[in-house]
Parts: C-alpha cells; structure tokens; sequence
C-alpha cells in the first residue's frame, strides 16, 4: 500500500507506504482540521503488481478546548451575583464547561455543569469571604471530546457592613461634646460612615462624613434639646460598597440653669426672716441650688443647699447689719448638670431700737419745764 496525505501539519507524513502507525495528533489552533488520506492498493504475483481503486479516509484533529477567563466578582451580601456565561475562541465543534466550586457556603453549588446563572450571594460573618471557582472547558467534534486548561475566578462575598452603637451625651450649653469615633467588629476592607443629624440647632450639621470632632453645644433655651444622629455604616473591599444597618444615638444639649431674683428682706433684730423658696424658669430636668452669705451674724449659715428657711435674725448692735446671699443654680439632666448664673439678694437687719434714759424734773407751779430731747 501507498498513501498520500494532503495535511501533514496534523503530524503525519504528505506520503508513506504500508500502514500508519500511531502517532500523536496536532492541531494548535482553534476549530478542527481534517487530513484526508487516500490509499492505494498493489497486488504483486510474478513479474506484475496491478493496481487498485484507491481508498480515502480522514483523521479529524480537535483542538485543544479552550474557556475565556471570567471576570472576578465582588459583591455585598444578599446581594445578586452577575451571572457567568462561559465564552471561548473554539470553532466548529460544540463546547461544554465544568466547575468545582471551593466554597459552597457563599450560595453557590460545590460542583456544576455549564453556565452559573446569578444567585443570592451569602456571607453571614464579619470578613470578606473568598469563593475560587475552576471551570474545564471540552471541546467535541465528531467522537472526540477534548479538555482544555483551566480557568479560575473568584466571587468575594462582603459583610454586611456594621457600626458598634455611640454613646448617649448629655451635655451643657456651651459645652464641648465628646467626639465619637465611630467603630466597627468588620475586618478585611475598609469603613466609612454617613450620618444624619434631625436637630442641627445643638451645633452640629444635618448630615456628615465620618467620625463627629468635638463641637461646642448649643441651645439658648430653658429646656433639654435632644438631637438623634443615625449612622449608616459602608464596608469596601473590591469593587463593592455595602451598606449595614443603621445605629442611631442622641446628643442631649441642656440649658443653662436659672434662678430667678429673690426679693430683698428687711427685719428687725429677733424677728423671723421670710423664708426664701428659689425659683426658675428652666423645665425638663431638676434643679438645685448652693448659696453662699457674707455675714453669717445676722444668723444664717455661711454655705446651703436648697431653700433657706425661715430664722430668726440677730444683729445685737446698734446700725443696720446687711448680708448679701448670693445664689447658684444647677440643672441636672441625665448625666450633665449644668451651672448657670448667680443672682443675689440681701437681708437687712434693723437693730432694736434704743432711747437715752432723761433725766427727771422738778419744776414750780407756773414756772416752765426743761426740754426734754
């Protein structure tokens, strides 16, 4: 027998006599390539060899399967996933995928046939979780199917995005806040937080970036202001941003305290004192008062707290003695107690009233008195 062969480029020879041996097939491009070889027979007796009607056959070389590399994916938990349809540069034959999944917990099977259509990806911790996925592409043409190299991805499922609750403040007005450095028990990307603030009048903006520094308190009234600050956290890794749920905290803004005047007093020496009951105009919290008296003679204590009840006052001399009492008051709420400015007012104590003893007279019937002053 002797052959031809009109593609040697799939590895055998243009011509050759006898059988064909096995050899290995090539073929480094895309789609398949068919040799076509054609035999022909010779018949040998004596001194003639006759010739036969050819023969022709083909050997049908697949290529190498092929799968374009997908893209890697992140996205936020219990979001949707983009969903995976497998491309490759193979022609002429038909192409099929498999994949193997190391991962399943992040919703995905651990193994498949295919495309991956979208799913709801899952990631219930605090880090980022990292899905590598291997696809196999096989090319088939005719009664070959051929495996090519793999291909990897990753689908990179983020947390939810979490913020630790802040404190509560009270604070005074005109006092400065405490800053809140807003944290977090997410690892493995990066966080940022917005806020909203519903009471911008306290000082603080109606919306902001990242932690709140330090501001000055505001409220110019007579009760508690409350501001609510809700912050929403975001954890980047990748390409995705997910949001979390919300914490929201107050910053409590109380008023200067106040007292109002207490009314001079003006006594005799023994008698009982009006008792001072302080007053004001501030609500929503408790008030208390500290006083302190510049003439503890008149009878009442240098220091006290709270109303001064009624004594009787003292001033064994001769000239008015006056003390001034001068009062602070102190509104508390919550944590805060806020001091506020002082009014004074005094006690006047008369001393007791005192006359000369005159001398007696003796005077005649018709003869004039002597003055008596």
């Amino acid at each position: 027998y002797t052959w031809v062969n009109d593609t040697p480029s799939i590895g055998l020879a243009a011509t050759g006599t006898g059988n064909i041996a096995s050899f290995n097939a090539a073929n480094p491009g895309l789609t398949p390539v068919t040799a076509t070889i054609i035999v022909t027979p010779h018949f040998t007796n004596g001194t003639a060899t006759c010739d036969g009607p050819t023969q022709s056959f083909t050997i049908t070389v697949n290529p190498t399967a092929q799968v374009n590399d997908p893209a890697d994916q992140f996205v936020c938990n219990g979001a949707p996933t983009s969903a995976v349809n497998f491309s490759t540069t193979n022609t002429g034959g038909t192409m099929s995928y498999t994949w193997v999944n190391n991962t399943p917990s992040i919703g995905l099977a651990a193994t498949g046939t295919g495309n991956i259509a979208s799913f709801n990806a899952v990631n219930a911790g605090l880090a980022p979780v990292t899905a590598t996925i291997i696809v196999t592409p096989h090319f088939t043409n005719g009664t070959a199917t051929c495996d090519g190299p793999t291909q990897s991805f990753t689908i990179t499922v983020n947390p939810t995005a979490q913020v630790n609750d802040p404190a509560d403040q009270f604070v005074c007005n005109g006092s400065p806040t405490v800053a809140v450095n807003f944290s977090s028990t997410n690892t493995g990307g990066t966080m940022s937080y917005t806020w909203v603030n519903d009471t911008p009048s306290v000082g603080l903006a109606a919306t902001g970036t990242g932690n709140i520094a330090s501001f000055n308190a505001v409220n110019p009234g007579l009760a508690p202001v409350t501001a609510t600050i809700i912050v929403t956290p975001h954890f980047t890794n990748g390409t995705a941003t997910c949001d979390g749920p919300t914490q929201s905290f107050t910053i409590t803004v109380n008023p200067t305290g106040q007292v109002n005047d207490p009314a001079d007093q003006n006594i005799c020496n023994g008698a009982p004192t009006a008792a001072v009951n302080f007053a004001t105009n501030n609500t929503g919290g408790t008030m208390s008062y500290t006083w302190v008296n510049d003439t503890p003679s008149i009878g009442l204590a240098a220091t006290g707290t709270g109303n001064i009840a009624s004594f009787n006052a003292v001033n064994a001399g001769l000239a008015p003695v006056t003390a001034t009492i001068i009062v602070t008051p102190h509104f508390t709420n919550g944590t805060a107690t806020c001091n506020g400015p002082t009014q004074s007012f005094t006690i006047t104590v008369n001393p007791t009233a005192q006359v000369n003893d005159p001398a007696d007279q003796f005077v005649c019937n018709g003869a004039p008195t002597a003055a008596v002053n």
